[in-house]
Parts: C-alpha cells; structure tokens; sequence
C-alpha cells in the first residue's frame, strides 16, 4: 500500500509538471525530461503509462500549435504579399516579391516562375536563391530568359491539368523522363536538354508547381525546389498554390496596366494628332483666306504663286493648259517634263493633285470641265493630307483669278477693241483723244510695244477671239479683230519672239495652224498704224511663200523684211546678216569682210579669191572658216548666201556714197578707210 501511494502521488506529481509544461508552451523536450525523470524515480505501472500518455498528448499539442503557428505566419505572409502587391506596377517587382516570400516561407532552397511567351514555348522570367552562373564552357544557367519548350518537366504538367503537381525526387522520377507518362499513356513529356541541364547544375531534387490562371487559362507557373530529396505536405502544396494565385494577379495586374499605359498612350498620340490636324486645317484656312484677298484685291498670278509657296514651303509654278508658264515663285531644275506631263493628265482627270515624283505634284486648274492648266509644285520634305487640300484650295483661286481677268477682258473688249481701231485707221484719229483714251484703260504707248496680227487657218473664230481677249489683258495689251484676222498691240521690244508666243499658244488650243505675222517695236502711237502695214504685207508674204501656219516678224524675212518695211532700215539689215563679220574686222584690222567679196566674185572658189587677194589659199580657208565662225554654219545654204551678198553690196554702196559726201563737204568727218591690202 505504501508502495502503491508512492508511486500514486509521484505519477500525479509528474502528470501536473507536464501540464504546467503545456501551459508554458514548452519546448517537447522538456516535457520528455520529465518522462525520464520519472522512470529514473521508479515509477512504474499505472502511473507510468499515463505519464507517457500525457508526454504523448503533450506532444500532439506541440505539433498543433506549430501548424498553426505556420498557418499564421504563412496568412501573415500572404497578407503582406497581397499588401505589397498594391505598392508596386512592375511586373519584375511584383514576381521577386512573391519568389523571395515563397522562398522563406516554405524553407525552399531555390524558387522560380516560369510564364508562356506568346508562340506557345515558356520562358523562365524571375529567380530566387539560384547558386550557378555559366560553367566554363558557357552552358545554361537558370536565368531570367531561358526559354523552355512546351510541355517539358514539372511546368508541363501544370501546363497540362492546371493543378499543382509535385515529386521527392525530379531528376529521379520517371514520370518526368520523355518516356514517361503522367495520364498512363496519354501524355509524353517533352524534354528541353538545355532546362535539364540548368536543373542538374543546381543540384535541386524535391520540386513542386502550382499554376498561375487567368481566368480559365494557365499562362504560367511558379516552382519551388529543394536541393534533397523530401516529400513535400499538402499545406505547403497549398500555399505554393496561393503564392501562384498572387503571382497571377500580379501578371494581371502588369498587363492590365500596361494595356492601360498602351491605351493612354495611344488617346495622348491621338489627341495630339487631332490637334496638329486642327493647327493644320486653321493654317489652311487662313492661308486660303490670304490668297482669295489677293485675288479680290486685284493681285496678279506672280502674288498667288508666291503666297502658296510660302504657305507650302516649297516651289510653285502656274502653267497654261499648254504648259508654259505662267508665273512661278522659285526655280524648279531638273523637272522631268515627261512625268509631269503624265501627271497632268491624271491629275485633269481625277480633279485633285497627283504626284509625279518623289517630290513634285501637279494639281488641276479647272472651272468645271473646262481645263485652265496647272500648278507644278517642289516640296522638299513632302505635303501632309493637309498640304494637298491647300494646294487645291490654291488651284481653285487660280482658276479664279483666270475666270476674272477673262471676265473683265470680254467685259472690257468693246472699248478697247475700238482704240485698237482707232490707231490703225488711216488717216489716224486726233493725237489728243487717243491718249487720253489710252490713260483711262492703263495702256502706255510711249513704252515700246509691237504689233502681231494672227490668222487661223480654218476652224471657228470665236475660241480665238475670246482667247485673245484674256491674253491681250493678261499682257496689259490691246486686241481688235480685222478682215478675219487678230491683231495684238502688246508691250515689247522682240516682234519675233511675240509672234511665236501667239503661235505657240493659240494653235493648241484651236487644234489646227495659226499664221502670225509681226512688227515693231514702236515708241509712239503714230507708228502703231505702220506697224500694222507691214505686219499685214509680211503676213500676205508668208503666204506667198508658202509659210501657211509659221510665225514670223519683218527682221525674220531677211531682205523681203526689207522690201516689205516702210523705214527700209538698211543699217539694221546689214547688221543682222554680216554685223559679226564687220565688227572682228574693225576691232582687229582683218579682211575678213573683202575676203567674203573676193570669194563671191570668184565663184565661190578660195583658190581664185587667194589670186584676187594675193595670199596663200590656206589663208582665205582659214578666213573662211573664221567667217564661218561668226555668220553660223548655214552662211553658205543659198538663203543665207543671197542675204549676206546683198548686205555686202550694201555696204559697200554706203561706204562710196558717204565717201562721196565728205569729198563734196570737207566739213563732215571722214568716213573709216578701206584697210584692205
């Protein structure tokens, strides 16, 4: 009995010492020594064995309470996970966040997270606690880039049944060899030699994956390794698994943002394009409104070309519907004349402008279907959308201003077509009226001015009346009609080149030939009535020698111009047909001039001309290429020659009656003496 209350109270003892023990949360070991303290007592039986229950349970509340010591301090880490997940936006943060929490949490020696690239293969984005840089021979490191292939290891069979997957051995398991199954058959896992052998070198036997969804889909995973072989419990599993759902909502979270920065982004180009395009279509407007006032308040082609080309930054020329020009801002060089005419016509037909080339266009000046002509313009750095729409905005005032000269031209026809008459009349009107005349509609005859009288030859007069109204206004000239023909007073000193100006631009646009003869220039009203004479006679002689259609003025008819001119201006004859040729002589005392006669009077023949001359025949062909020289290589065709023998007769007839003159007036000065040897 007293054994019995021995060991009674000492098992009681005991049994209170490992209850204060759990009650101060004491290390198990403590609660053993108790256990070994009491057998070294000699308890035994009964006593015994509800000590060692007690130990027992003791310990079962140990365990517990460190699960759920690890249950707090995992919620507490998913708490500050989910918590840091709303500091950061960058998808690299929020990943080592959530690698560097997996990592301590759960013990792991090494944790990475894997995400599907876009053509399907995985790429290994984020690492924590990899010990391996390249080897020697520069192989494969579990790095942040690896890429990985689809379906390989433990992320394929995350991949494939989007559930967490795990093993106590990876590089042991058969399951994940490529001849292994994980649906008994159905699948074979790809084998990747690089990721293995990434895997190798850092040594990692256990290993567990959890995937991360979006939505249904599984768009990557998060992997956790041990570098030893242990089996892994099911709330590590599933705190892998709810890292994963984190790491999720921060790839959400990531391409959410950037979707939205994308977005952003995209309405801020769009705003500022909506503003460029409002700061465009105001300089458009504005621009438009500049020119139309310059062409309501009277401006002429030259300010609308230069206006536009301002506004344009580039080149602006204003052609007629037959290409010439009609006023430019700036030189265009190397203009492929070929493209832009190709381009012309396109733009005619589609009624906006055309690029001929990299940086020319050509827009239509048109008024209805009626063609004007064009404006060909440079732009070194291009035009916008805008720019075109200004260009037409500029072709449309063009038109314009045409419609109005041509306007104001037939408007204005009658008057002017009646001082026109009035100047050529014979006898002339009074001196007095004709001037005032000529003042009130801004036509200024004492500045020289020529005369051109058009014939079409055949074909409806109309166009070409209507036709010479616009261009005798555009000239600031003058234009009546007489006997079926037109003719233009217009400012000007080169009768020729005006008649062929007529010529050129008149016979297109009638579609059949145009005669055009032309005198002048005069300095006065009185002479506009003999211009008109001898405009008309070398007209009827282009005709009489077969000239039908061509253009020409009295000084292109050589000796006819002559015959035909009222003031037989010898002098000027003489010069145009051998006035080189008499200059050299008189600026270098040669016998250029007496070796041309010589070689006339010997019949063309140089050897008899060097008898005539006594020289050498070399020497007068070498006279005779000089003069070929100075008259043109044609001097010598049966036109020419006829010209420059009549000028030499001339000449020489001038030089003996001037001779005459002084011997018969020694008062006068002495005329220049013949040098010839």
């Amino acid at each position: 009995m007293t054994l019995h209350g021995a060991d009674g109270a000492g098992g009681a003892d005991a049994l209170l010492t490992v209850l204060e023990l759990i009650a101060r949360q004491a290390p198990p070991a403590h609660v053993e020594a108790v256990l070994d303290d009491a057998r070294l007592a000699g308890l035994d039986g009964d006593g015994l064995v509800r000590l060692e229950r007690a130990v027992e349970l003791a310990g079962r509340v140990h365990a517990g309470r460190e699960r759920d010591a690890r249950r707090e301090a995992a919620l507490t880490t998913l708490t500050d996970t989910a918590r840091d997940l709303t500091f950061s936006y960058d998808l690299d943060s929020l990943l080592r966040v959530i690698t560097r929490r997996a990592r301590r949490l759960l013990g792991l020696d090494l944790v990475y997270v894997t995400l599907r690239a876009p053509h399907g293969a995985c790429y290994v984005h984020s690492t924590e606690g990899s010990r391996v840089g390249a080897d020697r021979a520069g192989g494969p490191r579990l790095a942040p880039g690896l890429k990985i292939v689809e379906g390989y290891g433990l992320g394929g069979a995350v991949q494939l049944h989007g559930e967490p997957v795990w093993t106590p051995d990876y590089l042991a398991d058969e399951r994940f060899a490529p001849s292994g199954s994980l649906d008994a058959g159905v699948h074979a896992p790809a084998f990747d030699e690089a990721a293995e052998a990434a895997l190798r070198a850092e040594g990692v036997h256990a290993m567990m994956a959890a995937p991360l969804r979006s939505g249904d889909t599984v768009i990557g995973a998060l992997h956790g390794a041990d570098r030893r072989v242990r089996d892994h419990t099911p709330e590590e599993v599933g705190l892998l698994a709810a890292l994963a759902d984190l790491a999720a909502l921060a790839v959400d979270k990531a391409g959410l943002l950037d979707r939205t920065r994308a977005e952003v982004s995209e309405l801020e180009r769009d705003s500022s394009r909506v503003r460029t395009s409002l700061t465009r279509m105001r300089h458009v407007s504005e621009t438009h409104g500049r020119i139309m006032n310059l062409v309501l308040s009277g401006g002429d082609l030259c300010n609308v070309a230069k206006a536009a080309a301002d506004a344009l930054d580039a080149t602006v020329t204003i052609r007629d519907p037959g290409g010439r020009c009609l006023a430019t801002a700036g030189d265009i060089p190397d203009l492929d004349e070929e493209a832009v005419a190709k381009a012309s016509l396109d733009a005619h037909a589609r009624r906006r402008p055309v690029l001929a080339d990299d940086d020319t266009w050509v827009a239509p000046v048109i008024a209805g279907s009626e063609d004007l002509g064009g404006l060909v313009v440079r732009a070194a750095s291009g035009l916008t959308g805008e720019d075109e729409r200004l260009l037409e905005l500029a072709a449309q005032a063009v038109a314009f201003l045409l419609l109005m000269r041509r306007s104001t031209a037939v408007a204005e026809g009658p008057v002017r077509d009646e001082l026109l008459d009035d100047l050529i009349a014979d006898p002339p009107h009074a001196p007095q009226q004709i001037a005032q005349r000529t003042r009130r509609l801004g036509v200024d005859l004492r500045k020289p001015h020529v005369l051109v009288v058009a014939r079409p030859e055949g074909g409806e007069q109309g166009r070409a009346v209507v036709w010479a109204s616009s261009y005798a206004y555009r000239l600031s000239g003058l234009k009546t009609v007489q006997g079926g023909c037109i003719v233009l007073l217009l400012p000007g000193i080169d009768a020729s080149a005006a008649a062929k100006a007529v010529a050129a631009e008149l016979s297109p646009l009638l579609g059949h030939p145009v005669s055009v003869a032309a005198a002048g220039p005069g300095w006065s009203p009185d002479g506009v009535g003999r211009m008109y004479q001898e405009a008309g006679r070398c007209l009827d002689a282009m005709s009489a020698l077969g000239g039908t259609g061509s253009a020409a003025s009295v000084q292109d008819l050589g000796f006819l111009g002559l015959l035909l001119s009222d003031d037989h201006d010898v002098e000027g004859f003489v010069e145009s047909a051998i006035g080189p040729v008499l200059d050299y002589d008189a600026e270098r005392f040669t016998d250029l001039t007496r070796t041309l006669e010589a070689y006339f009077a010997s019949g063309g023949s140089p050897t008899n001309a060097a008898e005539a001359l006594h020289v050498h025949p070399n020497t007068v062909s070498r006279r005779l290429e000089r003069i070929g020289e100075l008259l043109g290589p044609e001097w010598q065709k049966p036109g020419q020659v006829l010209e420059v023998q009549l000028a030499l007769r001339l000449q020489r007839t001038r030089e003996v009656l001037a001779q005459g003159r002084a011997a018969a007036d020694p008062s006068r000065p002495q005329p220049p003496q013949d040098r010839t040897p």
